[in-house]
């Protein structure tokens, strides 16, 4: 789908959607509860939609035709009875694959051609070090590969470039036999406020580990998930592209939805933000969580250390073409992990509407004040891509063109829609 974007003004109030992130967790852990959850406010995106058929596939009952997701978990996992198949879910692909080694059979995950891309081999060697079988198809480390416990344990040491890795191991580990004792050396983490969140989750479920710091985490098998009922909030990572806008249309906006006291990185974004000249009021919302008020006249270049946010990146990009000087996005080479390398593929598409963009190894410097000119680009089937290119269109001259546009609902299907909304 090609969606064109023209230059416009966005000001009012939005109201953020659900977050992924904690979307595909809830899913997951009541996937593995026996009994029966509810999870309100989830997402209805593509993304969660694939992780909904991945518990499915994993034997769990998930009940979606409501305003509330109904699960009813597995009262102990069995290899899957077809392929897993995570569409386009980097998220569900990693945080499922360790569940397959608690059960004594293969399961078979694929997923699109750029889940096909997405390296895998880390985590595939963990689990072989905690007594399960492993192969990629391709040998090359990236679905489509097969899983098959048991689970034994042991002490393993993993370098996570995506927290997902270490996500999944702690998901898994509490679900293996009892007596068994999974010790997990971790010498390389990005992205640790996802890897938070997990701990956040098993600590409300009770689940007992050590850690030291994000180093070292030794956990008992034996335990069990409990079912739950809790609200999903919002994502802090779709709302960065509505922070985002209001710098690229020096205008006010309001963003509802959202709470400013959850675990989510990409929250870090306001005081990003904020560094760079954005006025930004955060205010208790009577319905819960925050009201997020930002203001902006004018940015200022500054430095930005991305590693534990890379999925701003791209909208992070957009803002510092609007900015006054010089932008260095620094520190999140993991960004070309993701759906595709983010960091080549913002350089070279911003560069087409005329941005001065250096691509560097871990990161991107953007120096601002240039017009950008709308012109034909393409988001790459990446939806946080689509996005960023749509808020570059707002504020360049002329008409843009966005190729693969459809990308957006991955995470944010109702992202154009709003953005029309909002148009003065």
């Amino acid at each position: 789908m090609r969606q064109t974007v023209n230059p416009a003004r966005l000001k009012g109030e939005v109201f953020i959607p659900a977050s992924k992130s904690h979307t595909i967790r809830a899913l997951l852990l009541a996937s593995l509860a026996p009994g029966h959850s509810v999870i309100s406010n989830p997402l209805h995106s593509a993304d969660a939609q694939a992780c909904v058929q991945a518990c499915r596939t994993l034997g769990a009952t998930v009940d979606t035709s409501g305003p509330d997701w109904l699960v009813d978990g597995v009262t102990s996992l069995r290899p899957a009875d077809n392929i897993v198949d995570t569409l386009n879910s980097g998220t569900t692909l990693y945080l499922t694959a360790s569940l397959a080694a608690l059960a004594d059979g293969w399961t078979f995950f694929t997923g699109d051609h750029q889940i096909r891309r997405r390296p895998a081999a880390k985590l595939l060697t963990a689990l072989e070090g905690l007594g399960a079988q492993a192969f990629s198809a391709k040998g090359n480390g990236c679905a489509p590969f097969a899983i098959r416990g048991p689970w034994k344990g042991g002490r393993i040491s993993i370098e996570c470039p995506t927290s997902q890795y270490l996500s999944s191991l702690l998901i898994a580990a509490p679900l293996a036999a009892p007596g068994v004792i999974t010790e997990i050396d971790v010498p390389l983490l990005n992205e640790v406020p996802y890897a938070e969140m997990t701990l956040k989750w098993l600590d409300d479920q009770k689940i007992s580990y050590e850690r030291r710091q994000m180093s070292w985490f030794r956990i008992p098998g034996g335990q069990a998930y409990h079912p739950f009922s809790r609200p999903v909030p919002g994502d802090w990572s779709s709302a960065t592209f509505f922070l985002v806008a209001a710098g690229v249309c020096r205008s006010r906006l309001v963003l509802r939805g959202l709470d400013y006291d959850d675990t989510q990185g990409d929250k870090a974004v306001v005081e990003m933000l904020r560094s760079m000249g954005a006025r930004i009021d955060i205010t208790p919302d009577p319905r819960g969580g925050h009201v997020i008020a930002i203001e902006v006249d004018r940015l200022k270049g500054t430095e930005l250390d991305l590693n534990f946010t890379p999925d701003a990146l791209p909208a992070l990009a957009v803002a510092a073409c609007y900015a006054e000087g010089e932008t260095r996005l620094v520190n999140v080479e993991h960004a070309r992990l993701k759906e595709t390398d983010r960091i080549a593929v913002m350089a070279a598409e911003l560069s087409k509407m005329g941005a001065k963009i250096e691509e560097r190894r871990d990161g991107l410097v953007i120096q601002g004040g240039s017009s950008l000119k709308g012109t034909l680009v393409n988001g790459h089937h990446d939806h946080r891509v689509v996005m960023s290119l749509a808020l570059a269109a707002l504020g360049a001259s002329g008409e843009t063109q966005i190729e693969t546009a459809e990308a957006a609902a991955v995470t944010f299907p109702e992202f154009f829609t709003l953005v029309e909304q909002l148009k003065q």
